[in-house]
């Protein structure tokens, strides 16, 4: 039996020009779960990433702390959705910018209304998302990665991605309606890690959205969401 680790990139730079690259804390979160797994004595067998530049810096974060030199399998499948496309995909028009900080929570809030509207029309396939998959394909390149763990290795596996194929993953194996996996989605924390125990059978989950490296009151500060 082995054990396989998924873990949501540290946090990104919300609120950027470029997203798709980790803030200054999404890197101290990375380098904190590699130190943490140094002294726990962690090896992996084999390491899997996607290919967008948050997840890729997370696992350099990891590797250095941990002191890791594998060479990571990048796995195009487990990179994330496009939240704008889902988005835009049940309302076209332009989202408001909030002008003041009272503004900011309601706009928040209704961005997320409209990503878990447009998350679930996409995953029932009432709406297909501009330069996305069908979520039936979506779905199976996340599963094709959980089914060559299961096929290749038998220890401790490491898979660096994203909310979405994270909380997807999850929902598969424990048989999830769209609906509950939408919310664990959206509940996903930076660096959080996700254990499943997996033999050539299947793939069992033992933990969800751990923080084991942030649980110091002096790293209280460091969790986050976006």
């Amino acid at each position: 039996m082995g054990t396989l680790y998924l873990v949501r990139h540290g946090q990104a730079s919300f609120g950027a020009e470029n997203y798709d690259q980790l803030s200054p804390l999404g890197q101290l979160q990375s380098l904190r779960l590699g130190e943490h797994w140094r002294a726990q004595g962690l090896v992996f067998d084999a390491v899997l990433t996607g290919t967008l530049q948050r997840q890729q810096q997370t696992w350099a974060g990891i590797a250095q702390g941990a002191g890791y030199t594998h060479d990571a399998q990048q796995w195009r499948a487990l990179n994330e959705y496009d939240s704008e496309a889902v988005i835009q995909a049940i309302h076209p028009q332009p989202l408001a910018k909030p002008q003041t900080q009272v503004e900011a929570p309601e706009l928040y809030r209704h961005h997320f209304r409209l990503l878990r509207k447009g998350l679930l029309q996409w995953m029932k396939g009432q709406t297909q998302p501009q330069g996305m998959l069908p979520y039936a394909e979506f779905l199976a390149g996340v599963t094709g990665a959980l089914d060559h763990v299961r096929q290749n290795h038998t220890g401790s596996v490491l898979l660096v991605s994203s909310g979405g194929p994270i909380s997807m993953a999850v929902g598969h194996v424990l048989g999830l309606s769209h609906e509950a996996t939408i919310e664990l989605n959206l509940r996903i924390r930076n660096s959080a890690v996700t254990e499943f125990t997996f033999n050539p059978v299947r793939h069992t989950l033992l933990s969800y959205n751990s923080l084991p490296h942030l649980s110091m009151l002096e790293h209280a500060a460091w969790v986050t969401y976006a």
